[in-house]
């Protein structure tokens, strides 16, 4: 998997000092436009689109996006909450990166996650994933430990880390963190 260079990373954290985050997060909430790519690595499925127009959320980018997003298990699509699609941008905002989200987990079934628990102890019994509240990405080109950081500073929600399975989970529940 290709990293940020050092080089790079330390220049993303000296336009971070340079710009605080209110700065930051106004240059966010001021954009004409919020944008999201992800590729799901189950299905095959890309996405690259607007889901936030001047002040508005889109409503056929959202069920575009809740489609991707689905219980791939089963086809079940449930609505992810756009409080979560507004932490993905800011994430790829703050990380500057041109690459989609590669998804592992977007939404999952009650039926799916009771699966998943039974079979791992890393599932959490009562998952905000259930509410289309959470998801499991990488980015390429990203190291999974500055996706990790970046989810950290933002102080969105928790953020899950799991460097031997390659993903970053994030979530808009309460702020917290596991993993390493």
């Amino acid at each position: 998997m290709k990293h940020v260079s050092r080089r790079k990373f330390l220049k993303l954290g000296l336009l971070a000092a340079a710009m605080p985050l209110p700065a930051m997060a106004n240059a966010w909430q001021t954009a004409p436009e919020r944008r999201l790519r992800f590729h799901n690595l189950h299905t095959g499925e890309s996405l690259n689109l607007a889901y936030w127009v001047q002040g508005d959320y889109v409503p056929e980018s959202l069920a575009e996006i809740n489609h991707v997003l689905r219980d791939f298990r089963n086809d079940q699509v449930a609505a992810i909450d756009p409080q979560l699609l507004d932490l993905l941008s800011r994430v790829d905002l703050a990380l500057g990166s041109s690459q989609p989200f590669q998804v592992i987990s977007g939404y999952r079934s009650p039926a799916t996650n009771h699966l998943l628990s039974e079979r791992s102890s890393g599932v959490a019994k009562h998952s905000l994933h259930m509410e289309g509240k959470a998801i499991d990405i990488r980015i390429p080109g990203v190291a999974l430990a500055d996706l990790r950081q970046t989810g950290l500073a933002l102080q969105g929600g928790g953020v899950g880390y799991y460097p031997a399975s390659d993903f970053v989970h994030l979530d808009v529940g309460r702020v917290r963190t596991w993993g390493g």
